[in-house]
């Protein structure tokens, strides 16, 4: 109970954006309304990298002082994602995961780190297996579509063209995704995330 209060907390840091001072329960910097958290890799996409680095830097300096914090731990991980970071990323994501077990984006960003922006065809059993595990679990938090078509892509581009039997099928999977109100910007956020081209069968 202690480790989620410690989670939950309110922590004071420097605005990404400007330097002011700020806390993580503030949706914007008054002075300059930059966001203080990031909480998709939509917050990221377009940053440049000075932008990025700024906001790395002042997440880096909280978490000298608060390591157990889920939203900023989230938030740098964000950051080292856009960068490619994919190993900073994922103990990023990890962390935030282990402080925070109701967050499913954290489970999802963490498995796509994981596959280290190559296709899944070109990962190993090990991390495959882990990714799928990431995945399913933050199916069970929340069913979203592009959570199912992740695992539509892992099915198709490992299972299925090394001739591996998995449950579900791709098939079975891009179904579900489908049912579960998909998009077709989900669809082109995950392969940007991921850094892979999207295949021609899915």
């Amino acid at each position: 109970m202690h480790k989620d209060k410690m989670a939950q907390s309110v922590v004071e840091l420097k605005c990404p954006g400007c330097g002011a001072p700020v806390s993580t329960d503030q949706q914007e910097c008054q002075w300059c309304h930059s966001p203080i958290n990031i909480a998709t890799f939509n917050s990221v996409a377009n940053m440049t990298m000075p932008e990025l680095g700024k906001y790395s830097r002042s997440y880096q300096q909280a978490l000298t002082t608060h390591p157990d914090d889920a939203t900023l731990n989230k938030s740098i991980a964000l950051v080292y994602l856009k960068l490619k970071m994919y190993d900073k990323a994922a103990a990023a994501f990890a962390k935030a995961v282990e402080d925070n077990f109701d967050d499913s984006e954290s489970y999802f960003y963490a498995a796509c780190c994981l596959l280290n922006g190559k296709k899944a065809f070109l990962n190993n059993r090990q991390t495959i297996d882990q990714c799928t595990e990431y995945i399913n679990a933050a199916l069970m938090i929340e069913p979203k579509g592009i959570y199912h078509y992740f695992l539509a892509y892992i099915g198709y581009d490992y299972f299925a063209r090394k001739h591996l039997r998995t449950s579900p099928t791709y098939l079975e999977s891009l179904q579900a995704a489908r049912s579960a109100g998909l998009s077709n910007h989900d669809i082109g956020q995950l392969y940007a995330i991921l850094g892979v081209a999207r295949p021609s069968s899915l």
